[in-house]
Parts: structure tokens; sequence; C-alpha cells
């Protein structure tokens, strides 16, 4: 990582400013060269004007030195603050690649900072997941993290396996002889206690996956119940088409929109049914995949007409898959004269979803608070929490080596439980997964 890198940390697209960040050994001389100004002080705004290679003026920006190792990378750091807009930003970036930059891969200012010891890999997917949060609760507990919160329980954990270790370890030399019963004890008492620390935090880690990457909420029923007026309704304009003909929408609908402090995907699914229409089939086996892949499913009866077979196979479908999914059961069209009854179905709502769904939002809203629980350590992503599942898996495996009293076999898990947990923050040894990881921030982070 000798060499210097830039690129642009904003978005694309038209704003009041943008910045190009460079870092790396020739970051300050190229900040010099462009704006033709020899005095930068760290950590001060300067107002320079930055010139091309042709010596053409480009803009009048906002330059700040940051000289390693005080900076993001630990490595020098100019930000360059110029005119929001595309053109501006892309020609300050060219001018920085014709000074002796290199443009920047995606996340390799955070792997830069991974690798010199600024962050640990625990931080960087914390970065990486705030800048896309979908929900003020998400984006308190990954600030939480960015400063080192799930690091500080890693290291936690670490130390309670190595300690148990120690136990081993210092006893292999004595294995001829046994050991006291109640060392035994000791030592299984205390994997016990990591063991249950370690369920609950993954139980709670899971359950709260939504809160992370955005709630996924999905429409379902019958033809002509409502579905489509319900989205409408939520999003608060007319999204999805509206008939009295069943089987109008024939593939899912997805649209995000935000309630509360958090911003959720909607998917408004076709009319369950037994359809002979091939196109409508294939709807149908999409709403049974959206069912699937949802956090929250909403399923709707119309009030207004008997129960026939179409709703019982809704009802069978709610028990079939509906055990680990937030339900919310509604009963729609309450406007109209009164047919439907179910002895099975417990309605949560009653409503009309062309008037008023402010009920559902508020029951939305509930059930999405609810899941950021408390301010118990989370695992934000699928590596870490793979990771805690394999520590979990190698303290099982060690229990019954410990009631046998072979220990080299005892420790050989306990120092897999121990790389598995090092692994959540700082995993030298797999250049490819640091490289998949990294590469996929967004460019100029």
């Amino acid at each position: 990582m000798t060499d210097t890198i830039s690129a642009i940390a904003t978005a694309n697209g038209i704003g009041s400013i943008s910045i190009i960040r460079i870092s790396g050994d020739r970051a300050l001389q190229i900040a010099q060269a462009l704006s033709k100004r020899q005095n930068f002080s760290p950590r001060y705004a300067t107002l320079s004007t930055i010139y091309d290679k042709e010596n053409r003026l480009i803009d009048e920006t906002i330059i700040i030195y940051f000289k390693g190792p005080n900076s993001f990378t630990a490595e020098d750091v100019v930000e360059i603050q110029c005119h929001g807009g595309f053109i501006v930003a892309q020609s300050i970036l060219k001018a920085t690649l014709d000074a002796g930059a290199r443009l920047a891969n995606a996340g390799e200012f955070s792997k830069r900072a991974f690798f010199n010891g600024r962050i640990d890999l625990s931080e960087a997917e914390a970065i990486a997941q705030l800048i896309e949060a979908k929900s003020e609760d998400a984006a308190k507990i990954l600030a939480k993290q960015m400063k080192g919160s799930l690091k500080e329980f890693i290291e936690e954990v670490r130390d309670a396996i190595i300690h148990i270790l120690a136990y081993s370890e210092v006893t292999i030399d004595y294995a001829e002889e046994d050991l006291p019963q109640d060392l035994v004890e000791q030592i299984q008492a205390k994997l016990d206690e990591l063991y249950a620390l370690l369920k609950k935090t993954l139980i709670a880690s899971k359950s709260r996956q939504g809160l992370m990457q955005g709630f996924r909420v999905a429409i379902i029923g019958k033809p002509n119940v409502g579905k489509s007026s319900l989205l409408n309704a939520l999003l608060n304009y007319n999204r999805a088409i509206v008939s009295e003909i069943a089987g109008t929408t024939r593939d899912t609908i997805e649209e995000q929109v935000k309630i509360g402090t958090h911003l959720i995907k909607i998917v408004d699914t076709a009319g369950i049914r037994e359809a002979n229409d091939e196109i409508e089939k294939i709807g149908i086996q999409r709403s049974l995949a959206a069912i699937q892949e949802s956090d929250i499913v909403i399923a709707l009866f119309d009030a207004s007409r008997e129960l026939d077979d179409e709703d019982r196979k809704i009802v069978t479908l709610l028990e079939e898959n509906g055990q680990n999914k937030e339900l919310i059961v509604i009963k729609n069209k309450i406007d109209l004269p009164q047919n439907f009854s179910c002895d099975t179905l417990n309605f949560d709502l009653e409503l009309n979803s062309k008037d008023d769904v402010s009920l559902l939002v508020e029951k939305l809203e509930d059930i999405m608070d609810k899941s950021n629980g408390s301010d118990e350590i989370m695992l934000i992503s699928e590596r870490q929490i793979a990771a805690v599942e394999a520590t979990m898996k190698n303290i099982e495996e060690a229990y019954e080596p410990l009631e046998f009293q072979e220990l080299e076999i005892f420790s050989f898990h306990l120092n897999e439980a121990v790389k598995e947990m090092a692994s959540i923050t700082r995993p030298f040894e797999n250049d490819e997964m640091l490289d998949k990881m990294f590469g996929s921030f967004c460019l100029g982070k």
C-alpha cells in the first residue's frame, strides 16, 4: 500500500458540495500541485483554487489536510470540498490522477484503515452498514459498534475462553492423574455460562436482522381482497392497479416506504388461488416465496364475502409458514355488509383499506420498534453470525472430551473457538475474504 489513491467520497448527483478524498504518501504533494499552494496546516480548512494539468481553473474549493497517522487511514489524507455536481468533482478527480494518484478500489480507504490498525473488521462492517441504515435504531446500534462496542464484547468472550483453556493447558502435563471432580465441574459451569451468553446474543441478532437490513412486509390474500388498495394507501399514491377483476395483480410489486423511524419494503403479492394461467401461476409461486422471505406478513380477508376454499388456503399458509413471522391478520372491507366468519382466525385489525389504514401503520410501527429490544450487543452480518455459530459448535464438541478428561482434544476445540471469535475482528490469514468484504463497500469509503 505504498501508492496514493483518490476517489469521490460523496454520492453521484447534484448537491451543494462534493468531496474528493486522497490517501497515501503523496496526498499532500498532489494537493500542493493542484492548488499551487505549499502551506497547509493539518486539520485546518483552507480556501484554495484547483487547477488541472493544463493550468486551467477548475473550481474554488476547501482543502483539509490530515497528517498521518492522525487520519482515517492512518496515512496522509487530503479532502477537497468542491461545488456539488458530476462535472466539477470528476474534473478534480481526474486532476488528482494526472498528478500521480490512482483511482481507489471500492472500500480501499477502509481497508487501509484496517491494515494500519485504525479499525477492526467489526468497526469496518459497522461503517459500511451505517451508510445504508434502514432505521434510526439501526443507525444508533451501528454508531456504537463504530466506537468499538462489539470489539469489546468479542474480547471479553475470547478472554473467557482463554481463561478456561488455561485450566486445561496447565493440567495436560498431569494427564496421568485424574482431575479433581470440582475442577471439571468449574470448567463445565464456565462453559455453560459462556455458551448461554453466545446463544442469547445469536438469537437476539437473528430476530433483529430486519432492523439492520430493512423490514420486509408481505401482503397476502386471495384475489380481489384489497391487497393493492392497501399498498396504495400505505404508499399514499396509486402504485398498484386496482380493479374488480380477480387476478389483476399477476406478479409481486415491491415498494419502499418510511413508517415511524423505519424504512421498510412492502411486497404486494399476486392473489393466491388455483390458477390455470401459466403467468399467474408463476406470480403465485413468487408470492409464496415473498412470504418465506418476509419479516412481517399481513393477511387480508374480505369481510363482505363468505369463507371459501381460497380463504382456507391462506389460513393453511399462515399455519405452515407463520411460526417465525410477525403476523397481522386483517378483516378488510368492513364498510360493506358482513358475511365472513372463521373460527380459527383471530383478527388483529378490522378496517377498510380504501379509507383509513392508520391503525395498521401504528401496528407495524409497534412491531418494528419492539425489534429494537435493548442495548444488547448485536451481530450485524452473516459473517459475524457464522463465526459465533462455529464458536458455539466447538464449545458443544468440547463437553465430551472434558467429561472423559481427554484434555488435548478439549483444548483443540477451545483453540478453534478462540480463532472463530477472533475472526470477527481481525482475521489476517484470509486475504480473499478481506478483498471480498471490502469490495462490497462503496467507492470513496
